[in-house]
């Protein structure tokens, strides 16, 4: 039997059993010795609230252990009003992470496995320097990308002070990244990283439960980041051309490293610890002089402040440095904006059967031989992106004009599909369908079917509008005769993304691809006041305990 020492409404020892108490049953007894309803009794342990749950958790498994001091509280009616709003709160906050989760993983399907995508941007893996990153197996891509995809979110949770949310996230990218290949994993410091933010919501909640978790995982990031950044970091300095853009987030582990060696009674340790983060503390912290010096040149605060500490306080290389910033940026818009056109030609020439976007290389390989673009891009899309096959369909008579009667019913079809809709928008400005359905033929667009029916006597919409319910005429029939034998998956573009879009979650889609801002040094850029004021806390802790 343990011991639990009770404070509040009713004072005095409990003994119970750690492995069959739980939380409920803990509540009802001090209510009842408080001669209190168990609704009416908040129980707090070492500062976190004790919540009922499912009540399938014993004590000893919510870190609760012999001689642990419990302050009962009494809770009014108002309190109990804010429970329920909390549990409310927690129901929208799993659905948020649920809604996460779901819209990352539909992201990733799309843009790993070099899918058409429906947005107007790729998702593509990049190095520090810009470039794009190959990886051998698809689920090596995929398993990267979510990981990342993920950890981009929990840093703006973070940054938003939703410290619960942003581990939810976070363990959920740790378990991406465990689905990809180690050898691929141990290049990248990417999960060392996660592993820290994970510690650094643990300290930002307070909650001393995770102690040993955070101390295997502090293991894990010293080690993968000095297999990633070389020892001392060496391989990060040489690649840097000696800037120190990760001196920050080593401040921040070593930190973490000597709050959990506090806490485990390892006092010289946390000291170690503490003193090299103070040293990289003081190091980071940007002189006056220096910033209003970049900030004439014509950069913001932040950039400065960054460009400053990255290169250890050296004016003139902070300011190499934004230009090289500067110049990466404007490069990336150029290939994004040249990107969203390639993507919205690959669209005009729609989807392989294997939901494939047309290889737009292989595409200026046929039309570089002298065949026809649109001609050459359905050869390739019907041949799954084989150009041998693509090139035996152009150069055999009988399947080149099974090609051609293909593409110009495409263009038949996409043209009644734009009358359609321009006949139904000058319909819903009131003019009659008859007058409309005569006034866009041969091919007018909406301005020259709208200048026609202006020009007709009584054309007045408003007038019209009266009638316009009891006249219709037919449309033409959209014409779709015509496909290759064995070829049952040929598709209209326009009707394959509209599907897609109302299968998606675009807002939580949207907002995950916004934060993936492309910033090689993001996860290196650490406002480290926090840190400091932390650092200068425990340092005075371990002082009084000397």
């Amino acid at each position: 039997m343990a011991k639990l020492k009770i404070a509040g409404t009713w004072v005095g020892v409990l003994e119970v059993e750690l492995e069959n108490w739980s939380i409920p049953m803990l509540r009802e007894e001090v209510a009842k010795r408080s001669n209190m309803l168990p609704q009416n009794v908040n129980l707090i342990c070492a500062g976190k609230v004790l919540k009922d749950g499912d009540g399938s958790e014993n004590l000893s498994q919510l870190g609760i252990r012999n001689n642990a001091k419990i302050l009962a509280t009494r809770l009014s009616v108002e309190e109990g009003k804010s429970l329920k709003d909390e549990l409310m709160a927690e129901e929208e906050r799993s659905s948020r992470i649920s809604r996460i989760k779901a819209a990352a993983t539909a992201l990733v399907k799309r843009h790993a496995d070099g899918s058409l995508p429906v947005e107007d941007f790729d998702l593509e893996l990049e190095d520090q320097y810009g470039q794009k990153i190959q990886f051998g197996s698809e689920t090596d891509r995929r398993a990267m990308m979510m990981g990342l995809m993920l950890h981009a979110n929990a840093k703006s949770l973070i940054k938003r002070e939703m410290y619960r949310d942003a581990l939810e996230v976070l363990t959920m990218g740790e378990e991406a990244f465990s689905l990809c290949n180690p050898k691929v994993i141990e290049l990248v410091d990417n999960v060392p990283i996660l592993q820290i933010d994970m510690v650094w919501c643990y300290f930002l909640l307070q909650d001393i439960s995770w102690l040993s978790v955070a101390g295997v995982r502090l293991e894990r990031a010293r080690e993968g980041i000095e297999r990633s950044h070389g020892k001392d970091s060496s391989r990060m300095r040489l690649l840097q051309g000696g800037r120190h853009p990760e001196l920050a987030l080593y401040l921040r582990m070593e930190l973490l490293e000597g709050v959990v060696a506090y806490h485990s009674g390892h006092f010289d340790e946390s000291r170690k610890a503490l003193t090299s983060a103070q040293a990289k503390f003081f190091q980071l912290q940007v002189p006056d002089e220096a910033l209003s010096l970049v900030i004439s040149m014509g950069f913001g605060e932040h950039d400065a402040k960054r460009a400053l500490r990255i290169s250890n306080q050296d004016v003139g290389s902070a300011i190499d440095f934004l230009a090289e910033e500067k110049a990466k940026r404007e490069q990336q818009r150029e290939d994004n904006e040249q990107r969203r056109r390639e993507i919205m030609e690959q669209k005009k020439y729609g989807r392989t059967p294997l939901k494939k976007a047309v290889d737009l290389q292989n595409l200026k390989e046929l039309v570089s031989i002298g065949f026809e673009k649109e001609l050459a891009a359905e050869a390739l899309r019907r041949n799954e992106n084989d150009t041998q096959k693509a090139l035996d369909d152009l150069t055999n008579p009988e399947t080149n004009s099974v090609l051609q009667i293909h593409i110009e019913s495409r263009k038949r079809k996409r043209r009644q599909q734009a009358a359609d809709a321009t006949i139904e928008r000058l319909v819903s400005m009131g003019f009659e369908r008859s007058k409309v359905v005569e006034a866009c033929q041969d091919g007018v667009n909406f301005d020259q079917a709208m200048a026609r029916l202006l020009e007709q006597p009584g054309s007045d919409p408003t007038c019209a509008a009266n009638n316009s319910a009891s006249t219709s005429a037919s449309t033409p029939n959209n014409d779709s005769s015509s496909s290759l034998s064995g070829n049952e998956n040929v598709e209209d573009t326009s009707t394959t993304v509209t599907n897609d879009i109302e299968e998606r979650d675009a807002e939580m889609e949207g907002e995950l691809a916004n934060e993936l801002t492309g910033d090689a040094f993001s996860d290196y850029d650490i406002e480290v006041a926090k840190e400091g004021e932390a650092i200068s806390q425990y340092l005075a802790m371990l002082e009084s305990a000397k």
